[in-house]
């Protein structure tokens, strides 16, 4: 067995650590959990830090379990919150959990003997579980005076909490009581945000079975510039290919500074120490070639989404800023083209218009892509326009319908990254 904690050190993945849990895990095959959020159809790229961690536990011999919060998405945990979270639906819960298995089973082994990861579901326990049995059986080992003291509550009482919040801290620790007492669950891990619920579960399972557990913690990520990690300025990064496009993905890691490209390929790949001092010593040797974020946005890119779409993602890159061709533009379909060329100039012109034949200077004109012939004509003359990633040289050129890319669009481009888009009604 390897060592957990360890590889979870060198990688700068440890925060907080209850004493003798090191020497557990070294002396036997241990399950652990960490618990997940359904409130979201799909896992953010901020998740991605637990998901490691059970993925290095599980590569460590152990057995990694997680944890979907059926029941306490209901609840809306308070940690790190300044206002109390909507609550959805029990159907709404079933279907985004199911979302998060499936995304899970990218990184997680669930059919390799003994230490197979599992996937469970606090709803299980929680949906027969009568209040007055709980405050009866739960509240009582836990003092107000001990949930009070913690940073999650403390920090949202001047604005005021509801019950169901401040209560919040009880229902994860039952989880863990749970899972200790019906599956053996030693270890429960999370982000140092959860500390505090966390070591809820391992006091209640103190005080009320007399037993041992533990408990460790990862840090927040945070970016050297002190903007929130997993967000960009168009909002969260998803690992849904429908809410974060593979190229968005891909671009989100290779857009990462050298700072934070150091610890991103520690953190979130499962590249060797030797490696990954081998490409921080290439990326030194040529920064401009950024070494470092292409190998972190290659490894990440394939494990969640696969090595095809990668493949599309860094032709996209290539159109968009190298020398991608007509035929990589070509492969892409309608809505990634749209998604492609988001936020560019565009213009429309009408489809009959080009059935027969419409000439390169009006073309330009028309769609808006240049303000006058005189000015489409000296770029063309200059060696400056390429339709659809193809040199275009000829004033008197004639565009037509089999230029259009998906029957719908023209990509005109003047230089190197200025770009137009025309759109064909």
């Amino acid at each position: 067995m390897k060592n957990f904690i360890e590889e979870l050190k060198w990688r700068g993945m440890l925060h907080d650590i209850t004493p003798g849990t090191e020497e557990h895990l070294n002396k036997e095959m241990t399950r652990g959990y960490i618990g997940f959020d359904p409130t979201a159809d799909s896992l953010g790229v901020g998740n991605l830090v637990q998901v490691m961690s059970l993925l290095h536990f599980q590569k460590a011999g152990h057995k990694p379990i997680a944890l979907v919060g059926g029941a306490t998405g209901m609840v809306g945990d308070p940690s790190g919150k300044s206002a109390e979270r909507n609550l959805l639906s029990e159907e709404t819960l079933q279907y985004n959990q199911q979302c998060q298995l499936n995304q899970l089973k990218k990184f997680l082994d669930f059919d390799c003997g003994e230490n197979s990861a599992e996937i469970v579901n606090n709803y299980d326990w929680f949906k027969n579980f009568g209040f007055l049995e709980f405050i009866r059986d739960v509240g009582k080992h836990i003092s107000v005076n001990y949930m009070m003291a913690k940073d999650s509550v403390k920090n949202r009482l001047e604005n005021g909490m509801s019950f169901t919040e401040f209560s919040y801290q009880l229902v994860q620790g039952y989880d863990f009581y749970h899972l200790f007492k019906n599956n053996n669950v030693k270890l429960q891990m999370g982000g140092s945000d959860q500390w505090g619920n966390i070591v809820t579960g391992t006091e209640l399972i103190r005080r009320k079975d007399g037993g041992d557990a533990y408990a460790l913690t990862t840090p927040l990520i945070k970016k050297a510039d002190g903007t929130k990690f997993g967000k960009t300025e168009s909002g969260n990064v998803w690992l849904s290919a429908e809410k974060t496009s593979p190229y968005k993905f891909y671009q989100f890691w290779l857009n990462s500074s050298d700072q934070d490209s150091k610890n991103f390929i520690r953190i979130f790949t499962l590249k060797s120490k030797e490696e990954i001092e081998e490409i921080e010593k290439q990326h030194e040797e040529a920064p401009h070639l950024r070494a470092l974020q292409n190998a972190i946005a290659d490894d990440i890119t394939v494990r969640v989404h696969s090595k095809e779409l990668l493949e599309k993602a860094k032709s996209a890159s290539q159109i968009l800023f190298g020398n991608g061709t007509s035929d990589n533009l070509k492969s892409f379909s309608e809505n990634e083209i749209l998604e492609l060329f988001e936020g560019v100039p565009s213009g429309n012109i009408e489809k009959s218009k080009l059935d027969n034949g419409l000439s390169i200077l009006d073309l330009l004109v028309n769609s808006q892509a240049s303000t006058s012939k005189g000015e489409a004509k000296r770029l063309i003359q200059q060696g400056g326009l390429k339709i659809n990633k193809d040199k275009f040289d000829n004033v008197d050129g004639i565009i037509n319908s089999e230029s259009l890319l998906r029957n719908k669009f023209i990509l005109v481009q003047k230089g190197k990254k200025n770009y137009h888009l025309v759109n064909v009604i």
